[in-house]
């Protein structure tokens, strides 16, 4: 079914993002910059509309029934939390196209939480960038160092491998039963980091340092490279979780 459709689909596609966080409007940039069109956001508060202003100019913001209706490719960069009710809300009136290509960005779920989607005959794919993102133009340049979390229908993983790679960074695959336990890896990586550097930083503050994370920063790179078992010469080598 997907196959066909998919492989007379042109190169550049239409692309639509709900949600105007700090991981829709980067990852759009980055499409944008691979040469897609980027048809249409969904920004609700201010800081979300200036953000998707400065990182995406001339989009236009719409409703999200509209941004289905136009796009090829729906990007779902939501809260967690809120992606089971939404995807199956739009599900409830209609709002899919059968045959439109559809991925979230959550790091918990693969694509079963598109299964309502999924009955309308859209595409699904879930890509989580491994990644703490900042919302500014900073984070296109740090997709190329980074790694995306890739679960998909075995016959259309490579599109969403393709996707990763169009935006400057690495594929992996991830089984659907193996989310909830690559986004525990996940947070307990992001959290643990945070908590023990802002403890450093504010124990150098208190000394009258300043500017600790200058200080902090070469201690921090080399101390993590040490601990993944990697020297500045190195890189990983995650391609050895997908055997």
């Amino acid at each position: 079914m997907t196959d066909r459709r998919v492989a007379e689909r042109s190169g550049r596609l239409g692309i639509g993002i709900i949600g105007a966080g700090r991981v829709g409007p980067v990852l759009g940039k980055a499409l944008a910059n691979a040469g897609h069109a980027i048809v249409g956001i969904s920004a609700v508060s201010i800081e979300s509309l200036d953000r998707a202003d400065a990182m995406l100019p001339g989009v236009p913001v719409l409703e999200i029934p509209d941004i289905i209706e136009r796009s090829e490719l729906v990007i779902l960069a939501v809260p967690e939390s809120e992606l089971p009710g939404l995807v199956a809300g739009l599900a409830a009136v209609n709002a899919w196209q059968a045959g439109q290509l559809v991925l979230h960005t959550a790091a918990g779920y693969g694509v079963d939480v598109l299964a309502p989607a999924t009955a309308q005959g859209v595409i699904p794919l879930a890509v989580h960038p491994a990644m703490v993102f900042t919302g500014t133009s900073v984070d296109v340049y740090r997709l190329h160092e980074s790694y995306f979390a890739v679960t998909a229908p075995t016959p259309v993983q490579p599109i969403a491998q393709a996707l990763v790679v169009e935006m400057g960074a690495e594929p992996v695959i991830v089984a659907e039963a193996d989310r909830p336990a690559y986004a525990e890896a996940i947070a307990t990586a992001t959290s643990f980091s945070a908590a023990i550097v802002g403890q450093s930083m504010g124990m150098l503050q208190q000394l009258g340092i300043d500017e600790p994370g200058r200080v902090l920063a070469p201690l921090v790179r080399s101390a993590v490279e040490n601990a993944l078992g990697v020297s500045a010469a190195d890189t990983i080598d995650l391609h050895q979780l997908e055997e």
